[in-house]
């Protein structure tokens, strides 16, 4: 992402999650940013290496975006 969005980094979802106690104190503004030709990008992030499981911070990422509309509006090209 740090190319889409011309090398600025992307703060992930599960960084802010953790600071601010829960994924429902999140506002899809803050971890939602386009990128290059209006591009959408988004970071989930994860436990670190040996720690947790990586599916897991994936699933609760896709679950916030689903639940705060990210998908609506978009043009899918197959």
């Amino acid at each position: 992402t740090r190319l889409m969005l011309h090398s600025k980094a992307q703060t992930t979802i599960l960084h802010l999650a953790a600071e601010r106690g829960a994924v429902e104190d999140l506002e899809l503004e803050e971890v939602l940013l386009t990128g290059y030709r209006g591009v959408k990008c988004v970071e989930s992030g994860g436990p670190e290496p040996g720690v947790g499981c990586a599916g897991r911070g994936i699933i609760t990422a896709i679950n916030f975006l689903e639940e705060e509309g990210a998908y609506e509006d978009l043009d899918f090209v197959s």
